[in-house]
């Protein structure tokens, strides 16, 4: 399980620091590609092929599922940790979701974020005030059974 947010910055070269406590469970290498709601995204290569068999599930007749599938799959790559415990992102990825030199690294359960500083002090002020109406929202799903 992913937690916590760590701010860290993208270098000269396009590297950022993956923080220690993601290290040991996402290991040597793993997936990066475009995330949802203007972040990326980083798979540990079990988590990705989980959600690999979820996404070949979906009906490709259907043109939102080909969209998904194309934008998640075509900008994914596996990447390593260099000794300093850096990943290098590439310039596309970086581009596509406006990524500065401020950023943070964020848990998000079975998967990592990072996100550019401004973009997610956006995101979190927005959600942190539907946050109890959301939490609301979705208690249904959360009740066992």
């Amino acid at each position: 399980m992913f937690i916590g947010e760590y701010s860290h910055n993208i270098d000269a070269k396009g590297r950022i620091i993956i923080p220690s406590k993601f290290r040991d469970e996402l290991q040597d290498s793993f997936i990066l590609t475009r995330g949802l709601d203007g972040c990326l995204t980083i798979y540990s290569k079990k988590q990705w092929d989980k959600l690999f068999e979820e996404i070949n599930k979906l009906p490709t007749t259907r043109k939102a599922a080909r969209q998904y599938i194309r934008v998640l799959t075509s900008g994914a790559g596996e990447v390593t940790l260099d000794n300093q415990g850096r990943i290098q992102i590439p310039s596309f990825l970086s581009k596509a979701v406006g990524l500065k030199k401020e950023c943070y690294v964020i848990g998000a359960n079975d998967h990592v974020e990072i996100w550019d500083k401004d973009a997610w002090d956006a995101y979190y002020a927005e959600a942190s005030e539907s946050f109890e109406d959301v939490a609301e929202n979705i208690s249904d799903f959360l009740i066992d059974e």
